[in-house]
């Protein structure tokens, strides 16, 4: 045994109760997409590759093992269209909305922005992708691009429409002599050895002629030698120089693929789905579909002796004599778009939304959790009951029991008790319809007071504010302004019991103290923030999001940046209080706090500072706003889109959660909620590795904490201020040089400048 592990052996003997290395390191980031809606599948050697609209998974046909890939660990965007492989070499196309294409090959990626970048105008969306020998055909809103894989580069770009014009293409096909393309103005095919594919004119057009009708084709493929074209529902071959009917779908077609001497085609009905399977002259050998299973199938293919169905509804399954077998990993069951809370270890976020302008989207994919990096879906197909409940855009943890209350936009209000039937609360309540939408209770807001009251907003109903009171009682207010639709959405509750409401569409904020008792309205009080001194002066009458800070000030996110009510106490004084729009300096201009910006989410860290959310990304501000810490793009950072609708907070591990326009996905950052002692203090990683040069976290300590770090003998090796409850460390010492092995003391000072040990560090430097 060399002697640096001996002596390390011994190091780890002495002080055995060091933490072991978490999960996620600090400046790291962790995916959450959703593998529930499968759009496309691919064969690789002993694999499966299965694209969905936000990420990709592999699937081990011998032993079933799942490599995921997404924006965080590979891919370049989200928004995939199309996938392809060489089941030669494993190599694996990715094609994105945005006409970016990834080049996968073993554990590299290959992107190319070249398409994206391309002058020539109009859909560059790629629809499809058919892979031949080094030659990746794309098929795209304008043409059709040829990859050259070898290369990694753009090979050329064919425009094939009538008089050379820019036509869509559907789909490509070859039949080693041909290719074929199935694009808005027919069936076309061209010689595959010729050097002027680039030329229309040496595309020859098959539709109209031979028995295959003019007009759009949307699909082709090779089928037992034989040429097929799919014509609206209807699928045509190729025989002996006519065209003949082969199948004539009653519901609408998706995808063809052959799979040896069947052919397996998807369809889609109302409400349900299917896969045919077709033998060469077109008679349906087997029906495959199941409710679960096939609800809106879009890509099927034969491998390793099963049929594989990839639904955009359920995911991927397998299927062989009658039995189906999911493979969907652990994932939300889709985007998230309503509110996102941390409570006790594990993070709920609500799957709901609304229009723009306030309207039901309908959105069935009810709420999400995740505890122990694993996620539990709650909608129709676990609970059959949140069928009847769409749009869940709000929720809230009971403060007395943990449980969870959420809010639809349309079914009223959902209780989630533990171990126990799931309650709804709408005619049997003090909730009512709104009064121009009969039968629809619309819950937009929820928060819990201090004494366990759930506050609710009730959009549209003639109290649109109502409060379900710790002993299940309920009263309602009215709004004593005229606010259309009577619109009431998200609220927040201050530390005096204030009520801090949205109302939507423009019309501002509201505050509403109820005074010394709920049941008294004679003592309540209300004010209304809108734009303009005098009326409360936001930034904007579109209010988007709000967050109560440290030190109990209410941030107030508009359509046109930030304005923050800075005395909440004098609200309701003679002198009255109105918010502050903060001038921050930016290289040598002053302006407006994101003054240009939609803030569409705030959160606030154990530090105080500020998670701000935007359509352009997410920006981390100081406590004070007066600086830019760190901003975080699509282009920059893993980040799945710069559309990020809200942000939630885990205060013990400092992890921030962002649900964006595209899906979820996680950033481990500095900053933890600090206590008013050190208890239970975690050093991660501990032992230090050697070689490693990431951050060193010391977690768990009193608010704020003069942290040091200092040799066995008291030398000071390094000195800085907790985030909140967490300090965080290069390695270094105070010159910016890597520190020895050896064990080193963490030593904590409080307010009154004493100092305590509250851990130790295991360093191995090489």
């Amino acid at each position: 045994m060399p002697v640096r592990s001996i002596a390390l052996y011994f190091l780890v003997m002495l002080f055995p109760a060091f933490a072991p290395c978490q999960t996620v390191p600090i400046g790291q980031w962790r995916d959450h997409s959703s593998y529930h809606h499968a759009i496309g599948l691919a064969t690789g050697q002993d694999k499966l590759w299965c694209a969905g609209p936000w990420s990709i998974f592999s699937l081990t046909t011998t032993d079933y093992t799942i490599e995921r890939f997404s924006k965080v660990n590979g891919l370049s965007a989200t928004g995939i269209t199309a996938i392809a492989s060489d089941a030669q070499s494993d190599l694996v196309v990715v094609a994105y909305a945005n006409s970016l294409v990834d080049i996968l090959i073993q554990d590299d990626t290959y992107p190319i922005d070249a398409i994206a970048r391309s002058p020539i105008t109009g859909n560059k969306t790629i629809h499809h992708i058919l892979i031949r020998g080094t030659v990746a055909y794309l098929s795209t809103g304008i043409g059709i691009v040829a990859l050259d894989l070898s290369k990694k580069e753009v090979k050329d770009t064919y425009i094939i429409g009538n008089n050379g014009e820019k036509t869509a293409v559907h789909a490509m096909a070859t039949d080693g002599n041909f290719l074929y393309a199935a694009t808005d103005d027919g069936l076309k095919k061209a010689s595959l050895t010729d050097p002027h594919l680039a030329d229309f004119r040496n595309w020859q057009q098959l539709s109209g002629s031979n028995g295959l009708p003019d007009g759009p084709v949307t699909a082709t493929t090779v089928f037992q030698q034989l040429l097929v074209a799919q014509k609206n529902d209807s699928l045509y071959q190729l025989s002996n120089g006519q065209w003949q009917l082969l199948y004539a779908s009653t519901a609408g077609i998706k995808n063809i693929q052959p799979a040896g001497n069947k052919l397996l085609v998807c369809e889609q009905m109302t409400g349900a789905g299917r896969v045919r399977v077709l033998s060469p002259q077109g008679a349906t050998q087997e029906t495959i579909q199941h409710n679960s299973f096939t609800a809106a199938p879009r890509g099927a293919i034969e491998a390793a002796g099963y049929y594989w169905i990839a639904d955009s509804l359920v995911g991927l399954s397998q299927y062989a004599t009658g039995q189906f077998t999911s493979f969907v990993p652990n994932s939300p069951f889709g985007p998230a778009y309503g509110t996102l809370q941390v409570n006790n270890n594990t993070l709920w976020a609500a799957a709901g939304t609304v229009t723009d302008s306030w309207a039901p989207t309908l959105n069935k994919d009810g709420l999400f959790s995740l505890s122990a990096d694993a996620w539990t879906n709650y909608n129709k197909n676990s609970l059959p009951a949140l069928d009847s409940l769409p749009d869940l855009i709000t929720l809230a943890i009971d403060p007395a029991d943990e449980t969870v209350w959420a809010g639809s936009y349309g079914g009223g209000l959902l209780h989630l008790p533990k171990d126990q039937p799931l309650q709804v609360f709408k005619q049997n309540s003090g909730l009512q319809p709104a009064y121009f939408a009969p039968g629809s209770y619309r819950v937009s807001g929820l928060a819990f007071d201090q004494e366990q009251n759930c506050w609710i907003s009730n959009y549209g109903s003639l109290q649109p504010i109502v409060v379900r009171k710790k002993d299940g009682s309920w009263r309602s207010f009215f709004v004593p302004y005229t606010i259309p639709e009577n619109a009431t959405g998200p609220l927040l509750i201050d530390d005096l019991d204030q009520k801090w409401i949205i109302a939507p569409n423009g019309n501002g904020l509201l505050c509403f103290n109820h005074g010394q008792s709920i049941d008294n309205p004679g003592d309540d009080q209300w004010k209304w923030y809108r734009a303009g001194k005098g009326n409360g002066n936001l930034p904007d009458n579109a209010v988007l999001s709000i967050a109560k800070d440290k030190n109990s000030f209410i941030w107030i996110g508009t359509r046109k940046g930030i304005g923050i009510v800075q005395c909440p106490r004098e609200v309701f004084t003679q002198q009255g209080c109105e918010a502050i729009l903060p001038v921050v300096q930016q290289d040598n201009f002053a302006g407006y706090l994101f003054s240009d910006e939609e803030v569409q989410a705030i959160a606030v860290d154990g530090a105080d500072r500020k998670w701000i959310g935007t359509k352009n990304g997410v920006w981390l501000i100081s406590a004070d706003g007066a600086k830019t810490l760190a901003r975080f793009t699509a282009a920059n950072s893993p980040l799945l889109s710069n559309d990020v609708k809200q942000i939630g907070i885990d205060g013990k591990t400092g992890e921030v959660y962002f649900a964006t326009s595209q899906g979820m996905c996680s950033y481990r950052s500095t900053a933890t909620e600090g206590t008013t002692s050190n208890s239970d203090v975690l050093v991660f990683p501990n032992p230090v590795p050697p070689g490693y040069t990431g951050t060193i976290a010391i977690r768990g300590l009193a608010n704020n904490a003069i942290v040091k770090i200092a040799e066995t003998d008291g030398r000071l090796v390094y000195q800085t201020r907790a985030l909140g409850g967490q300090a965080v460390w290069n390695g270094k010492d105070y010159k910016g040089r890597t520190i020895s092995t050896g064990v080193y003391l963490v030593l904590v000072s409080d307010d009154n400048k004493q100092e305590k040990t509250v851990a130790k560090i295991v360093y191995i430097s090489k």
